[in-house]
């Protein structure tokens, strides 16, 4: 996971070496040490890694380090959801050290006359979800002929969300673009096509795939009836230590409900997330899971996107994903930065086919 590669043998800026000292990061791992000399260059790169190899450092210490405190929009990031957006915007604050420069977020289901303030009284980098990126700009806000650096985190997410026609509308204007950065976990060919239409001859970083996607997790299934998840279930949390933190995967919003019902008639301190929540409520139980207030979440898959938090020891498919793509970036959600972790799929007779053939393709 880590290489022998130490952050001061770069020659990096002083406020970014005290950024990074400051959390105590001496050494690159992998998908930093293949791309941060890269993007140093100018060049446009693509990168292959999931969330927990250390990817948002790795574009975010050469846009960081191309960015002056001018108050003038100088990088875009993009990201899929609004929690990645400020799981992004929270990293480069730290890593930027005494850099001084201004990071903004810009996504939906908050004020928009607040958001367009703080963008009026000067911004170096945004880093926005893409559909309220394209708003403020249409509102004028925001001004894509500024920024020189883009960078599009988690591609493949954004195209599965229906994405992609916003991002190639905020692309095409942005007019003055020197340099691209693309990370995603998985390439499906219109990521590939997309990158060749707006990427300037990019060099690929592939993290090795068994590195990539199979992070120090030990995976178990258990045969189980339907009837009989939930005692299941019981008996995985019991097994927690005090600061261990949990996942558990539901197909559908009821389940999600149902499940934190039950957990919590048997004195388990749980916390359910889906899609019926709003923007507070989500951002609350987040909040709290990060603090280590809540040990464990009920999710289902488009509400866990962007959930990025190291404790994270345990992640359960109550119901098994419909695919292998959500089977890694469940299972990834646990074992970050080279901690071990388990990822434990429970197994009814109908799930059988489906682990089979996840099984299969692992």
């Amino acid at each position: 996971m880590f290489t022998k590669t130490r952050f001061d043998s770069w020659d990096l800026p002083e406020n970014i070496l005290g950024g990074l000292s400051a959390i105590e990061w001496e050494f690159a791992t992998q998908v930093q040490k293949d791309t941060i000399p890269l993007a140093r260059q100018g060049r446009d790169v693509i990168g292959q890694a999931r969330t927990g190899s250390g990817k948002t450092a790795a574009f975010g210490i050469p846009i960081l380090e191309r960015c002056q405190p001018t108050g003038q929009l100088q990088a875009l990031i993009l990201a899929p959801t609004r929690e990645l957006a400020n799981q992004v915007a929270e990293e480069f604050q730290t890593l930027q050290g005494d850099s001084g420069l201004s990071i903004q977020t810009v996504y939906g289901g908050t004020d928009l006359e607040k958001q367009a303030k703080k963008l009026s009284d000067g911004v170096d980098i945004i880093v926005g979800t893409p559909g309220r990126v394209m708003d403020m700009t249409e509102r004028g806000h925001i001004n894509l002929d500024s920024p020189v650096l883009f960078c599009l985190d988690e591609a493949d997410r954004m195209l599965d969300m229906g994405f992609f026609p916003d991002i190639m509308w905020v692309v095409e204007r942005m007019n003055n673009r020197e340099q691209t950065l693309l990370f995603s976990a998985t390439f499906p060919q219109e990521i590939i096509d997309a990158a060749h239409e707006f990427m300037n001859d990019p060099e690929f970083v592939l993290t090795n795939s068994e590195e990539l996607d199979i992070p120090p997790i030990e995976m178990f299934s258990v045969s189980v009836g339907r009837a009989n998840k939930l005692w299941a279930l019981g008996r995985l949390l019991i097994r927690m230590e005090e600061n261990d933190q949990t996942i558990i995967f539901c197909n559908t919003k009821r389940m999600v409900d149902l499940a934190v019902q039950r957990l919590k008639k048997h004195r388990f301190d749980a916390e359910g997330l889906h899609g019926d929540l709003n923007q507070n409520q989500r951002e609350r139980i987040l909040n709290r899971f990060k603090e280590g207030e809540v040990k464990t979440i009920v999710a289902t898959d488009v509400a866990a996107r962007g959930i990025d938090v190291d404790g994270i020891t345990l992640v359960v498919n109550y119901d098994l994903p419909a695919d292998l793509d959500s089977f890694i970036h469940r299972v990834g959600r646990t074992g970050r930065i080279g901690r071990k972790g388990e990822a434990w799929s429970l197994v009814s007779r109908d799930d059988a086919p489906q682990l089979s053939k996840i099984m299969a393709t692992y």
